[in-house]
């Protein structure tokens, strides 16, 4: 079954650095996952992000906490 892109889009997730230098990666959806976009963050900075139709993955490095409308969810010390 064919994924549309609004079933793609509207996926958010919110990401609290809870240290100075989180690490964001976006990764693209497709036959060759890549890195397409990073962003650093520092302790008490916050970022709202979203799955598109080139977004199909997410990696943070750091300690940060993390909301989605699944839940809630903080890195380990």
């Amino acid at each position: 079954m064919p994924v549309t892109i609004g079933e793609i889009s509207g996926e958010y997730v919110v990401i609290k650095a809870l240290e100075n230098g989180v690490t964001i990666f976006a990764l693209t959806r497709g036959v060759d996952t890549k890195f397409h976009h990073s962003e650093k963050l520092d302790k008490g900075e916050i970022m709202i992000a979203q799955f598109t139709e080139h977004t199909s993955a997410i990696k943070i490095r750091g300690r940060v906490e993390l909301l989605t409308k699944h839940g809630g969810i903080k890195t380990d010390d």
